[in-house]
């Protein structure tokens, strides 16, 4: 089970065995997910209906963004800001997933609730994100612009990207959409933690688990189904993040079509929904719904796997 359980202490391992293994479960899930990222996030950016109907849009559907940005960009292109990316994904899964553990451990000992309630892990979980997301958030900068931009790239080099938007548009730069990041990811990761131990739960309860594959496979379920709840519930303010994010970087995007500027979360929040509708908010959450099944699946799939073999590990040893 993610997070501290009073009834499994035989699950004896290290803070820094819950680090690796957050990062690790971060580092494989994103290496897999990445394309989906990248079509995700061009969808959030376009300010064209996702219409065959408008033809102005440059996408319009999952295949047909893939197959252009593959044909146009090359298949490198699904693959961009892979690195930034990477490092977000590392630093993000070791830190949320070891303050969670740390978290849901205070409340145990301090015998305000029991630790395994919905509601504790939904605090505890939107917690351990804003913190992780405290940490890594100019690595997320950096990885949206990368993702973001077209041909001729701005940005050849992390370094490169780094230098370029300190001297053009000061420090403040890296924490670009923070607002809107804390506001959403609080809530996504709290729904994502409390979600994934109630169909745990269930799920148990409904088919116990008669060996580990079985009960592997059940992770990757329960994981799936708390990443689709969560985004669905959560989703226009991850779209207000993005367009945020990109603010001073328009130029590199004149290949997509319109662009807009926005002067904060308001007024982002404002001009989608005067200029692009309600659906405007869900702009790109076919591809976001299916990158939250499989990202939060494998993740909670890859922390429990190598939590677990670490425990067996320590057991040989003892």
């Amino acid at each position: 089970m993610v997070g501290y359980d009073p009834r499994a202490d035989g699950r004896n391992i290290s803070n820094l065995e819950v680090a690796v293994a957050g990062s690790v479960s971060g580092l494989v899930t994103r290496a897999m997910i990445s394309p989906l990222d990248v079509i995700k996030i061009r969808f959030q950016l376009q300010i064209e209906r996702l219409s065959r109907s408008d033809p102005n849009a440059k996408y319009h559907g999952i295949l047909q963004a893939g197959r252009q940005i593959w044909q146009e960009e090359g298949p490198t292109a699904f693959w961009k800001g892979h690195i930034p990316a990477q490092l977000l994904s590392i630093g993000y899964g070791a830190v949320q997933f070891l303050s969670f553990e740390v978290l849901t451990e205070l409340v145990h000992r301090a015998s305000v609730r029991d630790a395994r309630d919905f509601s504790v892990h939904f605090v505890c979980g939107g917690l351990s994100a804003c913190v992780a997301t405290l940490t890594v958030h100019p690595v997320d900068v950096l990885r949206t612009r990368y993702a973001a931009q077209g041909e001729p790239r701005v940005y050849r080099a992390l370094r490169d990207a780094v230098v370029t938007m300190y001297r053009t548009e000061g420090p403040s730069v890296f924490y670009k959409g923070l607002t809107p990041t804390l506001l959403a990811i609080f809530p996504y990761a709290g729904f994502q933690f409390a979600f994934y131990s109630s169909l745990k739960r269930v799920g148990e309860w409904a088919m116990p688990s008669e060996d580990k594959t079985d009960g592997n496979f059940k992770n990757l379920l329960c994981g799936s189904g708390a990443g689709v709840i969560s985004k669905t519930l959560t989703y226009p303010l991850d779209l207000f993040k993005k367009r945020l994010q990109v603010r001073g970087f328009e130029q590199a995007r004149a290949s997509f079509g319109q662009v807009r500027s926005y002067k904060g979360l308001l007024d982002c929040a404002r001009q989608v929904l005067r200029e692009e509708g309600a659906q405007g908010f869900f702009k790109g959450l076919s591809p976001s719904l299916l990158k939250a099944a499989l990202s939060t699946g494998f993740v909670f799939f890859w922390y429990e796997f190598f939590c677990n073999l670490f425990h067996r590990l320590r057991k040989a040893d003892s």
